[in-house]
């Protein structure tokens, strides 16, 4: 929660096993409540969940308390339009595939007011409608939606957690009561809108939040698949709720099921798959996905994200956390610091990229690459949601890795996470589609290839690159361009390939047999 909140906003907490409404709420209070009570009847009646001193946050593994920081995202949003979805023909084949599903529309809270939540549906319906204005739906294939199996969620997720998030109160199994002591959640909590929520942050629909989640995992998990296998050759995921800060068996931050993580499960329990790479470019870090995978060799977990010595949210994420047993090396976080003095922009995402993640990926030599494709570092967000001032065409840049590394030759796939301000999700939606068709790039801004990172950055880098030499040699050679810009950068390069083409060449130009070796005495 918030630090900055006052005491008087902190949320009601709901005790399960008490159904009587409180004195002080409003008539209409009491109706959104009974109406809550009403629809957790069997829930209730069968698995009766203390209340707690209302923290609702577990220890994160590796010792750092999981806390609603600074940057909780509470702002307010207006509710928008919801054009309609129309069914695109196959009439040719395709190499980008697009899934969607607008069952995901239905998890909103029970308050009925987009306004007062970041993450709604009308995130989906404006990507939706953006893709089909520029008819980059038409060049794509649409892949079948589907909902994820309990089997498929249980990769990730604890049997009981699954069961309590992804089934409803009229056909929801019956759960072991001494299990359900182990889930770390133990209520539910009244939002300041009336609404219901797992936290302050992450609301709580019983009648449609379970079938959206599992129809987000599942439509992730078919579209790794469908790429994975080959029928397509990359695609886009536009799906919600998020999910890579659910943990094993903590939903926290809008997420639920961690749709990512599953998909990555499936495709090393299904496809024996050997090398999976993990790109998480949201400006919050996955904790979720770094809990899963923390000592897991096989899948590579890279995340740039806002971290301010740990006082963003979730808080985690430190340069430091680079994975335990066999997985360590295997869990790279560049921690951006400092706050927003300055705001990051892409020169500083352009350095991480060419000092650190491009080299680390070519010699991981990754099967599949899964992108957590969150785009809230983006301009137009606002400090609480992020801050940062990354442009569309950086967005389109990174998603197509024309940094030095044919990717296109790769099995490379875009999962859309969080992102909040609709013309912004639009615009980098739009670039990131239009990459993965292998459409021409918008041109990153003169001024920002002109620019080297800023001083704050430009230390997070060399200590990354401090902390990860020993288990990424390949990085030393690249760590002197941490401070170029783009344009340097680019220069340098060019300057060393026309270096060696020449030394090449000499080589070639003197004749066989007409060397002499001289020793020096």
């Amino acid at each position: 929660m918030a630090q900055e909140m006052k005491e008087a906003e902190q949320p009601e907490v709901i005790d399960l096993t008490d159904g009587r409404p409180k004195e002080y709420e409003t008539p209409q209070q009491q109706r959104d409540r009974e109406m809550f009570m009403q629809q957790h009847r069997d829930y209730m009646a069968k698995h009766t969940l203390q209340i707690n001193d209302g923290s609702f946050m577990t220890r994160h593994h590796m010792g750092r308390p999981l806390s609603r920081t600074l940057s909780s995202p509470l702002v307010a949003l207006s509710p928008i339009g919801s054009p309609q979805e129309t069914q695109v023909p196959i009439a040719h084949t395709f190499t980008t595939g697009v899934v969607y599903d607008s069952l995901m529309l239905k998890h909103q809270c029970i308050c009925g007011n987009n306004g007062h939540h970041p993450e709604h549906g009308g995130r989906l319906q404006s990507i939706w409608a953006r893709l089909q204005e520029t008819g980059l739906i038409n060049r794509c294939e649409r892949v079948r939606s589907r909902k994820a199996t309990l089997e498929e969620l249980q990769s990730c997720h604890s049997e009981n957690y699954v069961l309590l998030f992804g089934t409803n109160p009229l056909n929801r199994p019956k759960l072991d009561a001494t299990k359900l002591a182990d889930l770390p959640m133990k209520n539910f909590v009244m939002l300041q809108c009336g609404g219901i929520g797992v936290d302050s942050d992450t609301i709580w629909n019983d009648l449609h939040t379970a079938s959206a989640s599992r129809m987000a995992a599942g439509c992730v998990i078919e579209l790794a698949m469908k790429v994975a296998t080959g029928e397509i050759k990359n695609g886009f995921a536009v799906v919600r709720p998020p999910g890579h800060h659910a943990e094993h068996q903590q939903a926290m931050g809008f997420c639920f099921f961690n749709s990512v993580a599953i998909a990555a499960k499936q495709l090393r329990e299904k496809l024996k798959l050997e090398k999976i790479l993990i790109l998480d470019w949201d400006v919050h870090h996955g904790n979720g996905l770094q809990q899963i995978f923390y000592d897991d060799p096989h899948v590579l977990y890279i995340s740039l994200h806002r971290h301010d010595d740990g006082n963003f949210f979730p808080g985690t994420g430190a340069t430091e956390e680079v994975g335990t047993d066999d997985g360590i090396g295997f869990n790279i976080n560049i921690a951006w610091s400092s706050g927003l003095s300055p705001p990051l922009g892409d020169a500083e995402y352009m350095a991480a990229f060419r000092s650190l993640i491009i080299p680390i990926i070519r010699d991981f030599d990754p099967e599949v690459i899964l992108v957590a494709a969150g785009f809230d570092a983006a301009c137009g967000h606002p400090a609480p949601l992020g801050g940062y001032r990354i442009s569309p065409a950086l967005y389109l840049s990174l998603s197509c890795f024309e940094y030095q590394v044919p990717f296109y030759s790769l099995n490379f796939f875009c999962f859309l996470r969080h992102s909040y301000d609709l013309p912004a999700i639009c615009d980098c939606s739009q670039e990131c589609v239009k990459a993965l068709l292998g459409e021409e790039c918008t041109p990153i801004k003169e001024e920002e290839m002109q620019r080297k990172p800023c001083q704050s950055a430009l230390e997070v880098l060399q200590k990354t690159i401090a902390v990860q030499a020993t288990h990424w040699p390949c990085i030393k050679r690249w760590a002197h361009t941490v401070g170029y810009s783009a344009v340097e950068a680019q220069q340098k390069e060019k300057e060393e390939v026309e270096t060696v083409t020449a030394l090449a060449s000499l080589s070639m130009a003197v004749p066989h047999g007409h060397l002499q070796l001289v020793e020096l005495s």
